[in-house]
């Protein structure tokens, strides 16, 4: 037992500690920071009125590019907008820096692109240590056949021969330094003896491309031509010279010149556009024996040849339609081909189809025969020529495929039936979403180059055999190893390689499978992709495609991102991106909806979503949406928007709609603002953007584009998802079209910091960085990823 003393010594203390403890006062905790304020900038009413319809847009001046006032104003407006986002995001500093770090880690270390053989040549770009831009170079095949990569041999020195074997083109750092420390290269095209090298850069200073030659043999910059304004380019007899196309000040190409190379002689005109409405393009046919050149308005699309050996000589009209068409000439052995989409006896048709004629016409106009039996469920998405063989890609559904008919094609015993020709076809790996011809300069070569795309594959480039349907993997990311594997004769996978050589073709798109499904990088097995019809407001099926990590997805609480574009007939880009990886591997849904309006459904698809008819696209992606919820693929309340361009449009006008059901968007230099751009376009519109979008000048256009206008139908007091916006001074449109509507959903919508409006404004040069472009994609990961998690 306790002495007694001890334990009322040890009541008291008791006692005496619980006193305390009933008088002790916890300190305060000190109040969160308040929320950062997001800057209002000053509102500067201006009335506009057209179609008897008046309204009020008071952040116009934000677009004055020549008031002064004005601009110094914008320059205050963003670097307030700067600090806000900046503020706003700070707590997320250390997630954008793992997450820029995930990323970089998943770039390709070995930054070259795989040779690619026209002749006897072997053409790649590399980036060196330590550089920004690459170097275009070259090297003959027959001094180092097994040649693999800039590594081997160090610096394109063959130590064994004692010979250089690397010849350095063009180094783009040293373009940089030409133009201001900024490379951006549009056009460059080879000459077809190899002697000279066509390209133009753009001169940020002067908002233009500048055409330059250089001789290739010498590595000196010709004097001449030297032009402002370029816009396409194409060689003529063999090389020695080169035509060219300029626009006027409203970026309208409607100038061909035709420049001797090595002459003193000013350069020739060859042609001159005068009516504004009309635009000129050119490009030479494979064989080089031919320039044609398109001539395209709102209300007729012409293809007119120029002979490649006399361009003085004129130009001679082969086709003529109505209305904006895609049309592209080949000459092969004294046939013009025709690929186009243009209408039928006056009726729309829904796909490309392929056109035969002699290139000397018995009659005028000259009589085009259809090569190819229509067949609407073998669909041909393109075509591409070489001398012995025919590459076409086509479309069953939503799979692709490659097939190759040998050269010549049956002509004058009418159209034949593609299945029934002896083709093979390019065994593909599951959920290709997309097939890109390479430039495939070689017209004698009976190999072609693809890239293959797939949601749950990185980018595989293909080189095809079309003569005997072998194939071989050229280049591949792996991103499980967080390396590339460039198959290129290297003696550590030569066996890979004779593999794929020896794959056997197919005759038949159907169960198409490799024999070794290993050559392909498909991360199928880690990665899940699924195709779903989604019923829109009016039965329309809306495809939609939905990946997501099989081993992080979470049952029921998954957060999503919808991606959608529906814009100019093209194609959603559903292709495997590494920065999605981050999102993939947090659990996130990554979901894409083809939308009308957009591409890989037909022409009818793509004028289901246009103009008048533009609120189709709008209520697709929504469908999509609900779909995703309703369905409980994405939690309700997790799901966000990305849209880029155009595709910013659509997102933007779906919150607009349906702001309850997105918790965040992301939108990438979006057209925000079609009434006043189409209405007083401040940067050049072009004929397909006004097909687009609409004519303002016909008023049922007007009033649809009224409609659909994310600027003009912003919600009042009602909350808003949370938003960021990027955008640039240097966009097709204009930065102030995100200022504008940033600060209109602002001033209308209810008021919510944990759903913040945010305006982040990108360098211009991001497209030519990937580590810069990491850095974005790190920004907008983490502006979801906090958005979700609050």
């Amino acid at each position: 037992m306790q002495p007694l003393r001890s334990i009322l010594r040890h009541r008291t203390t008791t006692a005496l500690h619980l006193h305390r403890l009933a008088h002790y006062t916890a300190p305060k905790r000190p109040k969160p920071p308040a929320p950062p304020t997001p800057p209002k900038p000053p509102k500067k009413p201006q009335s506009f009125t057209f179609h008897d319809v008046t309204w009020e847009d008071p952040y116009s001046w934000m677009s004055s590019l020549h008031d002064k006032v004005a601009m110094r104003h914008m320059d205050m407006y963003m670097e307030q907008e700067e600090k806000y986002t900046e503020a706003v995001l700070s707590d997320t500093d250390r997630l954008q820096a793992k997450l820029q770090s995930e990323m970089a880690s998943r770039l390709n270390f070995d930054l070259s692109t795989p040779p690619l053989r026209w002749g006897p040549w072997l053409y790649y770009r590399r980036v060196e240590e330590g550089k920004q831009y690459p170097v275009l170079c070259r090297r003959l095949a027959s001094l180092n056949e097994e040649f693999i990569s800039h590594k081997s041999p160090d610096a394109g020195f063959d130590f064994m021969s004692g010979k250089r074997i690397e010849q350095k083109l063009l180094d783009y750092n040293q373009e940089a330094e030409r133009f201001g420390g900024y490379a951006y290269e549009e056009l460059s095209e080879i000459s077809p003896d190899h002697k000279f090298l066509a390209y133009t850069m753009y001169d940020k200073d002067n908002d233009q491309f500048k055409l330059s030659v250089r001789n290739l043999n010498s590595g000196a910059l010709c004097s001449k031509p030297q032009a402002d304004h370029v816009s396409n380019l194409a060689w003529a007899k063999n090389g020695q010279s080169l035509i060219y196309v300029v626009t006027d000040k409203k970026k309208r190409p409607y100038r061909i010149y035709c420049s001797m190379i090595g002459s003193t002689n000013e350069d020739v005109l060859l042609h001159e556009e005068q009516d504004e409405n009309v635009y000129l393009n050119i490009r030479n046919t494979k064989d080089f024996q031919f320039v044609t050149v398109n001539a395209f308005s709102p209300t007729s699309s012409k293809v007119f040849l120029i002979n490649a050996a006399d361009p003085s000589s004129g130009m001679t009209l082969v086709w003529e339609c109505e209305g904006i068409s895609h049309c592209i000439v080949e000459h092969h052995q004294g046939y013009l081909y025709l690929f186009t989409d243009a209408a039928k006896d006056g009726q729309l048709v829904d796909s490309h189809y392929l056109l035969c004629s002699p290139v000397v016409a018995s009659s005028n106009p000259r009589i085009w025969e259809s090569v190819f039996v229509d067949d609407q469920d073998l669909i041909i998405e393109d075509v591409d020529f070489s001398n012995s063989h025919l590459a076409i890609i086509t479309r069953e559904g939503r799979k692709f495929g490659i097939c190759s008919v040998a050269l010549p094609l049956p002509v004058g015993r009418g159209a034949v039936c593609l299945r029934e020709l002896h083709h093979h076809f390019l065994p593909l790996p599951k959920y290709v979403c997309k097939i890109a011809p390479g430039t495939n300069y070689d017209f004698y070569s009976s190999t072609m180059r693809f890239t293959i795309s797939s949601p749950v594959m990185p980018d595989a480039v293909v080189d095809y055999d079309l003569s005997n349907g072998k194939w071989n993997i050229i280049q591949q990311q792996n991103l499980l190893q967080e390396r590339t594997r460039v198959l290129y004769g290297t003696v550590p996978i030569s066996s890979i390689i004779e593999k794929s050589k020896n794959m056997k073709t197919s005759n038949s798109m159907s169960n198409v499978k490799s024999e070794d499904e290993n050559l392909w990088n498909d991360l199928s097995e880690f990665y899940a992709c699924e195709h779903y019809d989604v019923p829109s407001y009016d039965g329309v099926s809306v495809p939609l495609t939905i990946v997501y990590s099989r081993k992080n997805k979470l049952q029921n609480q998954s957060p999503g991102l919808l991606h959608g574009h529906g814009a100019y007939g093209e194609i959603l880009d559903k292709r495997w991106r590494s920065e999605l990886k981050s999102l993939l591997d947090r659990g996130w849904i990554i979901a894409y909806a083809d939308v009308r309006g957009g591409g890989g459904g037909g022409k009818k698809w793509h004028h289901d979503g246009r103009r008048t008819k533009k609120h189709n696209s709008v209520r697709d992606y929504i469908a999509c949406a609900k779909f995703l919820i309703d369905k409980q693929i994405v939690e309700e309340r997790k799901l966000a928007g990305w849209g880029h361009s155009a595709g910013g449009l659509l997102v933007a006008s779906a919150i607009n709609t349906c702001p309850e059901l997105f918790c965040a968007t992301v939108l990438k230099v979006p057209f925000l603002d079609p009434t006043n751009t189409l209405l007083y376009p401040i940067l050049p519109l072009t004929a397909a953007d006004y097909e687009e979008f609409g004519y303002p000048g016909d008023i049922d256009e007007f009033h649809a584009i009224r409609e659909y206008s994310p600027y003009d139908n912003i919600q009042k007091d009602v909350l808003y998802p949370a938003v960021l916006v990027t955008s640039s001074f240097h966009t097709r449109f204009g930065v102030w079209e995100a200022a504008k509507w940033v600060a209109r959903v602002r001033e209308q919508t209810i008021y919510n910091p944990s759903h913040p409006i945010l305006l982040n404004l990108t360098t211009d040069i991001v497209e030519e960085n990937r580590y810069l472009q990491c850095k974005e994609s790190a920004l907008e990961t983490a502006f979801l990823l906090k958005i979700m998690e609050s």
